[in-house]
């Protein structure tokens, strides 16, 4: 298994999947992270951030906010959301490992109070941009 979390400067799970600069990846083996790493976005957007996600083989995504049209681009790139998560990035994961993260299938982004038309993933349906990448590699 692979997770990524949306990351900040701080450690902690940054709020807002769109604008995200760095992702954790963790790799889980048998129920515990092995190897941990924080990786730079290069400034993609959000059907570039679906792509990245699947070209590293992730398949659960923890973040803060999150529009419907990222949800489901990730959806099609095989990723499993848990959006509308604070805290610490680390102890997400711990959490989500030992079953205690809270799940909402239906996170939604709206810290801009709906001010901000397409930032939040209202892309169209179909901008996974992962064209088939192979999700069992962690």
């Amino acid at each position: 298994m692979k997770v990524a979390v949306t990351y900040d400067e701080n450690e902690m799970i940054f709020q807002h999947f769109g604008h995200t600069e760095r992702f954790k990846l963790y790799t889980v083996e048998d129920g515990k992270v092995v190897s941990s790493e924080v990786v730079d976005t290069a400034g993609a957007g959000h059907e570039a951030l679906a792509a990245f996600l699947a070209r590293h083989g992730v398949d659960t995504l923890i973040c803060g906010g999150i529009g419907p049209g990222a949800v489901n681009a990730l959806g099609m790139c095989g990723v499993r959301v848990f959006g509308g998560i604070t805290g610490l990035a680390d102890f997400a994961v711990e959490a989500l490992l030992n079953g205690s993260l809270a799940y909402n299938p239906n996170p939604n982004c709206d810290h801009h109070d709906g001010e901000h038309g397409d930032h939040c993933g209202h892309h169209g349906e179909d901008h996974c941009g992962c064209h088939g990448a192979n999700h069992d590699q962690g």
